[in-house]
């Protein structure tokens, strides 16, 4: 239901522009002019449109002229002004109801609001080109037709800028409702006014040029300053826009929040702050790192509080003199303190080698947590009742150990000279 809505008011958007750009730029042969007038067309017959007259054109007492016009031009005028009024009030009555009751059969609440944006601009356009058609009823001296044909022209520019900025409102609003994680709020309190800003400067600027076009101005030198006005001032201020729109990556992708611990390069610490221009790390010494955006957005991040759990690698040796029956001991106590507490999320146990001075078991244990102080009092309680363990089993832990040993070899060479007074002494 809700793209049908947006179809079929697409098409009346469609329809709405066509007939205002084509009375636009037909507005100088459609109003009627004193030098059309000069060349010998009679007033009543300058709009060669015969319904425009409602038959007034043939009653006598209005055929008077009366300033440059005939009578019943301008009681036509004053006509078509109370049509275009109740044409409005026939306009809003549709949008009022009719499209409001369709609107309302819808899950989304976008239809409502569109329909409720465009009734305004909607009824003004219509006014607009009602009286645009009512005053083709006049002979207009030229400066005439072309002041009311620009006013005609900005009047419907302004209501359609109009719209689209309210559009622009109206989807920032529907992206916000969408975030309704608290710390995606944090980033997207600063992320949505530079979106917002951003797209209504481009939206006014596009409305300003193509106003300015079609009221006949060149705007092919106004491009040209603004395009070096923006070149010197992207050079001038490259580093700051650099961090801009770093920012502007880091809030639309959102690699981290807010407190999250994260590492990149040599720093290692929690995210304090994201702004336009830097974001803020407090590193593991306590110390506040600050980092330009241009630098986070280039850089890559380890995202440490999104990994789903923490793993730990040990390696748990025991003495050479420890027989095999003892070592699978070992591996079982192991087992036993280890696999069935409520925050292992799996348990790896290995004889997996000989080292030069023990029998190693390798433990790789994943703690089905990443909040590291109770990771930390957690194990620590594993640790102590292993060593426990151990000790009551009469299971020695290795420690890197050297065993050196002496061979005395009595040597005797016949070759050597004894000395005399110590014949156990070379001389």
């Amino acid at each position: 239901m809700t793209k049908y809505f947006m179809r079929k008011h697409a098409a009346a958007c469609g329809l709405v522009g066509s007939i205002f750009i084509s009375m636009s730029a037909s507005a100088q042969t459609n109003l009627p002019t004193e030098n059309n007038l000069a060349k010998g067309a009679k007033p009543e017959a300058a709009t060669d449109v015969g319904w425009l007259t409602f038959g007034l054109d043939r009653i006598e007492f209005l055929q008077m002229p009366f300033l440059g016009n005939l009578l019943w031009q301008y009681v036509a005028a004053l006509i078509f002004v109370l049509v275009a009024f109740f044409a409005t009030k026939l306009v809003d009555f549709f949008f009022l109801v009719q499209l409001k009751r369709l609107s309302k059969k819808t899950q989304s609440t976008f239809d409502d609001l569109l329909v409720e944006l465009a009734r305004g601009p909607v009824k003004i356009i219509t006014f607009v080109i009602l009286l645009h058609v009512g005053l083709r009823a006049f002979a207009w001296p030229e400066w005439a037709v072309s002041f009311i044909s620009n006013g005609f022209t900005i009047v419907i520019a302004g209501s359609i800028t109009y719209v689209a900025l309210k559009l622009v409102d109206l989807g920032i609003g529907l992206w916000k409702k969408r975030m309704e994680s608290g710390e995606d709020a944090i980033l997207d309190k600063q992320l949505f006014p530079i979106v917002s800003k951003s797209l209504k400067v481009f939206v006014v600027v596009v409305a300003v040029l193509v106003t300015t076009q079609n009221l006949g101005m060149n705007v092919t030198g106004l491009l040209a300053s603004l395009s070096i006005g923006g070149l010197a001032i992207g050079l001038a201020a490259q580093d700051t826009l650099s961090n801009l729109f770093g920012a502007v990556a880091l809030f639309a992708d959102k690699p981290f929040r807010v407190g999250d611990r994260i590492q990149l390069d040599a720093i290692d610490g929690s995210v304090e702050a994201i702004g336009l221009r830097s974001t803020r790390i407090r590193n593991l010494d306590g110390h506040l790192v600050t980092v330009p955006n241009r630098t986070m957005a280039n850089a890559s991040i380890t995202n440490v509080s999104k990994r789903p759990n923490i793993k730990t690698i040990m390696n748990v040796g025991v003495t050479y003199d420890t027989p095999a029956e003892r070592v699978e001991r070992a591996m079982a106590i192991i087992d036993e303190i280890f696999r069935p507490h409520p925050k292992t999320a799996d348990l790896i146990i290995s004889f997996n080698k000989f080292n030069d001075s023990s029998l190693n078991i390798l433990v790789v244990h994943w703690w089905n947590s990443t909040d590291f102080k109770e990771y930390l009092g957690g194990f620590q309680k594993l640790n102590l009742e292993l060593k426990r363990r151990f000790d009551a089993e009469g299971i020695d832990f290795a420690f890197p150990t050297q065993t050196v040993y002496v061979k005395n070899v009595a040597q005797t060479d016949s070759t050597l000279p004894t000395n005399p007074t110590n014949p156990g002494m070379a001389a």
